[in-house]
């Protein structure tokens, strides 16, 4: 245990804490229980999240208990942003939402042995709470200075848009979530990004007060690329967990294509590789760039520990195939369609299409001279087969799984036909 705090700062888990010192001596003189809360604001976590479920299983792998608070009361709530007010969703929404979080972040820890992991939902001491309650007991102890200097609530404060006293609350809610944990599980630390600082650092101090006893907060830095600005856009918007708003593939895809200048800290963050492993790899990458062995590597790792090692395998073959170094026919119709979700495509008409209408109708050639060309120099293909007869038809043989065939111009240029036909 010596070693993990020094561990977790190499990987750069660590950015803003309480007494780093104290608890480095409380990890080390036996098994700690720490949380983390995720709030259900969505029916999916994020890579983010994924960062403290990372910071988990660190933890937990080095012998401390975890506790994984999924907010039900405080995803009614809304922690302030910058941007505006939230939308408050109606319960059963977010009772819903609880549900597919807690699935979630259930396959990252492990709820057997000495340390097994706790899950808890912060609705079952937050419900039962009267408004008097609320104000008496918890708010006595909290200060509007401070509260007010909170960075969030400040911005928002100055904006036109203004702070609603439901959001202002919200810190009152999180810090009482600490003090609830002390008492019920002797939890001493919470984790968060560092956008949680002030209301974790709120949580601390509520519980020194009313308990005379000191815990501990650590941060972990909020991703930034090696250009400062944000890590984690998709083109379809956040980088879900859940594979039905992202699918393994489009995750695969995300994690391969970072630039070279930010792998070697994602791999010190997502995946589980030791400090040679990296350094290794990292040797290799940049003697070779161009194999993207260290994006490779990172994407595997990260998809196999989010949606599971044959899902990862499938779409790397995927991935190979769609370029003729796999056997595309061996995909199944789900990972072929993610695969090829994102190119141009027309629709077929089965015994009347061919390649030359297929290159124009995607858009891969500009008219059928071209195309004819294209066909007569070796260059298009057919499910990775050359075409070399450019008015044979496609034909129901051709189908791959889903109903689709995939054309090739040259070596990297890619669409897809459809058909609804059987």
């Amino acid at each position: 245990m010596s070693d993990l705090l020094t561990e977790l700062q190499w990987r750069g888990f660590i950015s803003q804490h309480t007494d780093l010192q104290s608890l480095r001596e409380a990890l080390d003189s036996g098994p700690v229980t720490f949380y983390s809360g995720y709030d259900p604001t969505a029916p999916s976590l994020h890579h983010g999240h994924l960062v403290q479920l990372i910071l988990m299983q660190h933890l937990q792998r080095a012998g401390h208990r975890p506790i994984a608070l999924v907010g039900g009361a405080t995803g009614l709530i809304g922690d302030p942003r910058m941007s505006g007010e939230r939308t408050l969703n109606e319960a059963d929404v977010v009772a819903g939402w609880v549900e597919k979080l807690r699935d979630q972040i259930g396959r990252f820890l492990s709820f057997e042995g000495d340390n097994a992991a706790i899950m808890v939902n912060n609705l079952d001491w937050t419900g039962p709470l009267s408004a008097i309650s609320l104000m008496r007991d918890i708010g006595k102890h909290f200060r509007m200075g401070t509260m007010l200097a909170k960075e969030s609530v400040a911005a928002r404060l100055k904006s036109d848009e203004g702070l609603s006293f439901t959001e202002f609350s919200y810190q009152l809610l999180q810090a009482n979530d600490f003090l609830q944990l002390y008492r019920t599980h002797n939890c001493i630390l919470q984790t968060g990004g560092n956008d949680q600082w002030g209301n974790i650092v709120g949580g601390v101090d509520y519980v020194r007060k009313v308990e005379g006893v000191n815990v501990h907060a650590l941060t972990t830095p909020l991703l930034t690329k090696a250009d400062g600005t944000k890590f984690g856009k998709s083109e379809g918007g956040a980088v879900w967990l859940d594979p039905q708003l992202m699918s393994p593939y489009a995750f695969y895809q995300f994690w391969i294509n970072v630039d070279d200048a930010d792998v070697e800290k994602l791999l010190k963050i997502f995946t589980m590789l030791s400090r040679e492993e990296i350094t290794a790899l990292m040797a290799d990458h940049q003697a070779n760039p161009g194999a993207r062995a260290a994006q490779r590597t990172l994407a595997a790792a990260v998809t196999s520990l989010v949606h599971g090692e044959q899902a990862a395998t499938d779409v790397q073959s995927a991935s190979q195939a769609l370029f003729g170094r796999g056997e595309i026919g061996a995909l199944d119709g789900d990972t072929f369609r993610d695969a090829t979700a994102q190119l141009p495509s027309a629709n077929l008409e089965l015994g009347r299409t061919t390649i030359v209408d297929a290159l124009i109708a995607t858009g891969l050639e500009k008219g059928r001279s071209a195309a004819r060309r294209t066909v007569a120099g070796g260059g298009a293909y057919l499910n990775n087969v050359k075409v070399t007869d450019e008015d044979a038809p496609i034909t129901s043989d051709d189908l791959l799984a889903g109903g689709r065939v995939l054309i090739r111009k040259g070596r990297k240029n890619l669409a897809v036909l459809t058909t609804s036909e059987k």
